[in-house]
């Protein structure tokens, strides 16, 4: 495994450098690097660590949604706190329904192999988008009006809520006994609850680290651990209540952030500095879990769905705007920073196949399908349309 993680950090900041230079996101060439060296390209990575990908995956995603936390503030979230909600489920229920009707249509799905398949696209990418939202938020692009942390908000929440109703969809078509109603309400429950726990657990870390004189360093790798074991207790109690456990970790971040400002942006120098080898691991790794070949199968019928769902998205995204502050070409940026999908679609895209869904080899193809057209499209325009459409 060590071999394999040798070669993860230098080809990730080869592809990186060399991605950069050509004035292309990053993430992108990282992505790519992952798809050529994973068990579907050249195979020079370990099943060990394809084995702990998921893991790896998921301790990047925590670094650097902590870091979120670290980087909103009271004042910003005041700012889009209504627009934010609508951005959390709006988009995610168009294009999830979208989907599932056109799939109906052309690939003669039922209903609820249709909504299985519209949820788990509908889910949009936390890993590309945060990092690009973070990087704008440094720079000041688009700050005035909050629009990093809108988007960031309502990508953090809709995630939840697209994984919810693919449950509830997957449930019903394994003859589990659902009360519908209960799974809706269980959304705003599930966001609740791990808003809270994030809340006491970054109460706790204040207190201790107002307590106790310990090093910047540590501290971080205390808050690390912290998030690590929220979505930890999260996985343990899932099968009874549904907790929003990246949204606490982001929670844990702002709550010490708000308590100790003076520390807290000490802290996020070094979260950045720790992103450095995360993003790395969460890309490449993200690329090596792409079949490009199960995507390419699925043809223009696959990509014809993708792209109606797309337009069902931002479609949702211009109605979840009405009666915001934001211009025209804000708008737009916010419809280009809500097409990536990669972390969700790779780590629940097998789910039906595993399960004996019928087509479950279809959905999974095209769930694959979604990573390599949108995460490289969602990277670029996010990327290029910054500059252009945020003041």
């Amino acid at each position: 495994m060590a071999t394999s993680l040798g070669i993860i950090i230098i080809l990730g900041l080869l592809a990186n450098e060399v991605f950069t230079r050509i004035k292309l996101p990053g993430l992108l060439g990282m992505i790519i690097a992952g798809v050529i060296i994973g068990p579907y390209g050249l195979n020079w990575l370990s099943e060990d660590i394809i084995k702990v990908s998921a893991d790896f995956r998921k301790l990047a995603l925590i670094i650097i949604l902590l870091r979120a936390g670290f980087g909103i503030s009271k004042e910003d979230l005041k700012k889009v706190g209504a627009p934010a909600i609508r951005l959390s489920c709006i988009p995610g229920l168009f294009e999830g329904l979208a989907i599932a009707y056109v799939a109906m249509k052309i690939f003669q799905f039922n209903f609820v192999q249709g909504g299985m398949l519209g949820f788990i696209i509908a889910a949009v990418s936390p890993a590309v988008i945060v990092p690009a939202m973070l990087n704008f938020m440094e720079r000041g692009l688009g700050e005035e009006k909050g629009i990093p942390t809108l988007i960031l908000a309502g990508a953090s929440i809709d995630d939840v809520f697209a994984i919810t109703i693919f449950s509830t969809f997957l449930g019903i078509y394994s003859g589990s006994k659902i009360n519908i109603g209960m799974r809706i309400l269980s959304i705003p429950i599930s966001i609740i609850l791990g808003i809270l726990v994030g809340v006491v657990i970054g109460i706790f870390l204040v207190k201790i680290f107002k307590k106790y004189s310990i090093r910047d360093t540590k501290k971080v790798l205390y808050i690390i651990g912290a998030g690590i074991l929220l979505t930890t207790f999260e996985d343990l109690v899932k099968s009874k209540i549904e907790i929003a456990g990246l949204l606490g970790v982001m929670t844990i971040g702002f709550i010490i952030f708000e308590s100790m400002p003076d520390i807290g942006k000490r802290i996020a120098v070094k979260l950045n500095k720790i992103w450095v080898f995360a993003e790395i691991l969460l890309f490449v790794l993200v690329g090596a879990q792409v079949n490009i070949w199960l995507a390419l199968d699925t043809g223009f019928k696959g990509m014809l769905l993708i792209v109606i769902g797309l337009f069902a998205r931002s479609t949702g995204v211009v109605l979840s705007l009405l009666k915001t502050n934001l211009n025209m070409k804000e708008k737009i940026f916010c419809i280009i920073a809500y097409i990536p999908k990669a972390t969700v679609q790779a780590a629940i895209g097998a789910i039906p196949l595993s399960l004996g869904v019928e087509s479950g080899d279809l959905i999974l193809s095209i769930a694959v399908l979604s990573i390599v057209l949108t995460a490289p499209l969602g990277a670029i325009g996010v990327s290029l349309s910054g500059d252009k459409l945020l003041s």
